[in-house]
């Protein structure tokens, strides 16, 4: 089945830009960069889920949609999709841009709490952009946490990172991971790593 064609008018980038700039300076640690992910990274995070695996998708941090847009390309029906997003401003956006999608505004740091009533099965994926490495190791591992609590037993938690080491331990009992290539075609280089449950 070829992949479906976004419905929602395309990102306008410069626009995107100046949006994700003006949050990244009003709040450094919440917003996490100071541009929106790469084509190439949003790409190489989309990739790790699987179009055919059954139930809602969810993204964490989308911001401006970056991922949004090549979840979509990559085949994910908009309907699929859960966003949880903090910032009220880029919520309207993705309300607009993808209106067959559910998008809530609330804490992903507090995942299960923030999705009580959301979910009628378990997720297929989490796909995030939160920035991790900003928040104490006590924080990441109570959201993968979370994570693992709403989602399938082989569904992955996909989550890009700036950093050299992996946001969540690597040595955490009971998890798999996995990482990309460095994305040198990102604003600054970027790897993605995939969590999975044991």
């Amino acid at each position: 089945m070829p992949p479906r064609t976004i419905a929602a008018k395309k990102p306008l980038p410069l626009i995107d830009e100046m949006q994700f700039i003006r949050s990244w300076i009003e709040k450094p640690l919440s917003t996490g960069a100071v541009m929106p992910s790469s084509k190439a990274l949003a790409r190489t995070m989309a990739r790790y889920v699987d179009r055919a695996s059954a139930g809602p998708v969810i993204e964490l941090g989308p911001g401006t949609g970056p991922v949004t847009e090549a979840l979509v390309e990559h085949g994910i029906d908009p309907a699929r999709l859960i966003l949880v997003e903090f910032n009220p401003d880029f919520c309207k956006l993705l309300r607009a841009r993808y209106p067959e999608a559910t998008v809530v505004q609330g804490d992903a740091y507090r995942l299960r709490r923030t999705l009580e009533g959301y979910l009628r099965e378990p997720a297929a994926a989490v796909v995030s952009s939160l920035p991790l490495l900003t928040k104490p190791l006590r924080t990441r591992l109570r959201l993968i946490s979370d994570v693992m609590a709403v989602s399938a037993s082989d569904a992955p938690f996909v989550q890009f990172t700036y950093g050299l080491l992996p946001p969540i331990p690597k040595t955490l009992s009971g998890i798999k991971a996995e990482a990309s290539n460095v994305i040198w075609m990102n604003l600054p280089p970027a790897r993605v790593w995939v969590y999975r449950g044991r």
